[in-house]
């Protein structure tokens, strides 16, 4: 919701704000159980949430007509989609591991499940360990019984202003960088700038493609492993499912 509040605040000032979330494809466990289908129904119900604030506030700066939510907001996911291989398929026995990978072998496309929390702020503040990204985890304390104690890593390292006065990129530029060209698979030019406009819709056209060859019946390798998370968005900010991805 944090998130959300500080685009609003930017989108009333007329200032662009770009918010880039990788989460895994489904939480651990089965999907189709119970328990996986109740958190992702509430993922959804906050997901849907944030959109709406921004949507609103879009409409109220008079914006509507030339920007959309996720032009400011969007969720990620990270998968592997391989060509067929023309090696036969290992033998596998019944166990539920090696049905597993019995599918992985026969559709050639998997998640990647992201566990690593992190945060990487204009490039100049980076958070990184054990700790969720929330208050339970990053405010928690073992003296109190009722938190969480994880490790965690931040560090806030300003842009080194050399003798001409011009800007030059710090370690967590190069952090952010390396990690963009690894999911991405490519290094665009506006990447340098990722809170633009020009860069979020660069990477969002990257990830709606990699969606495409994922969800495709035809065996494709993605270029990188951000994919779109899959769910549309319209303009006021309301979330449904893609229309070919009822159920995932």
């Amino acid at each position: 919701m944090e998130l959300a509040l500080k685009i609003c605040s930017k989108i009333s000032a007329y200032e662009h704000f770009c918010v880039y979330i990788v989460i895994p494809m489904w939480p651990e466990g089965v999907p189709s159980s119970a328990a996986v289908q109740e958190i992702l129904f509430w993922q959804g119900q906050t997901m849907s949430m944030m959109y709406q604030i921004i949507g609103q506030a879009i409409n109220k700066a008079g914006l509507a007509d030339t920007h959309h939510p996720q032009d400011y907001l969007n969720f990620y996911c990270l998968g592997k989609c391989e060509s067929s291989s023309t090696e036969s398929p290992l033998q596998t026995c019944n166990s539920s591991e090696n049905r597993a990978l019995g599918l992985a072998q026969k559709y050639c496309r998997f998640m990647m499940y992201v566990h690593a929390k992190g945060m990487i702020v204009d490039d100049e503040y980076v958070l990184m360990g054990s700790a969720n990204i929330n208050q339970r985890s990053l405010d928690g304390s073992t003296f109190k019984g009722y938190r969480d104690c994880h490790g965690r890593l931040s560090a806030n390292i300003h842009m080194v202003r050399e003798e001409d006065s011009s800007l030059q990129p710090c370690c967590v530029y190069g952090y952010r960088m390396s990690l963009w060209a690894e999911h991405l698979g490519v290094l665009e030019d506006c990447f340098c700038q990722p809170e633009t406009l020009e860069c979020m819709r660069k990477v969002n056209s990257i990830a709606k493609t990699n969606w495409q060859i994922y969800a495709a019946e035809e065996h494709k390798e993605m270029i990188g492993h951000l994919m779109q998370y899959p769910i549309q968005v319209n303009k006021d900010g309301k979330v449904t499912t893609l229309l070919s991805r009822r159920r995932w």
